[in-house]
C-alpha cells in the first residue's frame, strides 16, 4: 500500500490487536499516526516501535478524554482520520467513576465526546470518523431512557447495544455534518483474535480463549480500518455507511436504520455529557 498525501491518522485502542496492527500499516505506508492507549506499558511500547507519538487515556474516565481532545487540538493542525478503535466487553454491570455502566461508556459515550471535542478541528480537516463496531450489533437493542441497562444487564447484550450504537452515531454523525466535509463510518473487522473480552469475569472470557485459534489475525482484522483511512468517501466508500468486508452490511439490526433513534441518541448522550453542538 503506498501513500500518496501522508494522512494524519489517530487511532484509539491501538496498544494492541487491530488498533496496533492498523498503526504499523499505516506508518509504515508513511502517514502520520498517533495512538491512543489505556496502558502506558503497552502503548508506549507500540509508539517506541513505530517511532510516533502517542497519548494515554483511560475511557472509562471522560475527564481522560477531554485532556485527550485538548491535547490532540493543542498539538496538530489537522486530523484527516480519527479511529475511534477503543472498546470492550465486561463481565458484571458496573459504573465508571462518571456513573455510567461501563460498556456504555467505554464503547459509545466517550468516543462520542471525543469526536464531539474534535469537531472543529475535524471539520477544518475535511476528516473521517471511523468507528470499531462488530457483528455483534445484531443482537443489541437501544433503550433511550436505559442507555446503562439497570434493568436488563448481561454483558453480550450490554457489548451488542454499544456497538449498535456506534453504527447509530455514524449515520447521524453523517446526516448533522456532511455537508460541512466531515465523512463517517463503521466495519465489522471480522471475528479477530484479539484480547477481546480479557477484562470480562464472565464466561465470555473462557469463550474468546477457547475459540482463539479459529479467529482471523489482528492484521487481517485490521484491513477495513485501513481501507476507510486511506480511501476517499463518495468514491470508494458512502460515508454513514455501516461495513462488512468492505461492502455495506447485508444483514443489520433494524434498528440501526432508525433515523430517529439516531438522532434521540445523539441528543441524549450530549444531555449526558452536558454538552452541545451545533449541526
Amino acid at each position: 500500500m503506498a501513500a500518496t498525501t501522508p494522512k494524519t491518522i489517530v487511532i484509539t485502542g491501538a496498544s494492541d490487536g487491530i488498533g496496533a496492527a492498523a498503526a504499523r500499516a499505516l506508518n509504515a505506508s508513511g502517514h502520520h499516526v498517533v495512538i491512543v492507549g489505556r496502558s502506558e506499558q503497552k502503548t508506549e511500547a507500540i509508539a517506541r516501535e513505530l517511532g510516533v507519538k502517542y497519548y494515554l487515556a483511560d475511557f472509562a474516565r471522560l475527564d481522560d478524554v477531554r485532556q485527550l481532545a485538548a491535547d490532540l487540538t493543542n498539538a496538530y493542525e489537522r486530523i484527516d482520520v480519527l479511529a475511534n478503535n477503543a472498546g470492550g466487553v465486561f463481565g458484571d454491570p458496573a459504573k465508571t467513576i462518571d456513573g455510567f455502566e461501563k460498556t456504555f461508556q467505554i464503547n459509545h459515550l466517550a468516543p462520542f465526546l471525543l469526536t464531539s471535542s474534535l469537531l472543529p478541528i475535524l471539520i477544518a480537516s475535511r476528516a473521517s470518523v471511523i468507528q470499531t463496531s462488530s457483528i455483534g450489533a445484531r443482537s443489541g437493542k437501544v433503550v433511550i431512557d436505559d442507555l446503562d441497562h439497570d434493568r436488563d444487564f448481561t454483558p453480550v447484550r450490554a457489548y451488542g447495544t454499544a456497538k449498535l450504537e456506534n453504527i447509530l452515531f455514524t449515520t447521524e454523525l453523517d446526516r448533522r455534518y456532511r455537508a460541512q466535509g466531515l465523512a463517517s463510518a463503521a466495519f465489522h473487522p471480522g471475528n479477530v483474535a484479539s484480547n477481546f473480552a480479557k477484562e470480562s469475569d464472565s464466561w465470555l472470557k473462557y469463550l474468546a480463549k477457547a475459540i482463539r485459534p479459529f479467529l482471523i489475525t489482528p492484521d487481517k482484522g485490521a484491513a477495513q480500518l485501513i481501507w476507510l483511512a486511506t480511501t476517499a468517501a463518495g468514491s470508494e466508500w458512502t460515508s454513514g455507511t455501516y461495513y462488512e468486508k468492505f461492502k455495506p452490511a447485508r444483514r443489520i439490526n433494524p434498528q440501526a436504520n432508525d433515523a430517529k433513534l439516531a438522532q434521540e441518541l445523539w441528543d441524549r448522550s450530549e444531555a449526558l455529557l452536558g454538552i452541545h453542538q451545533q449541526p
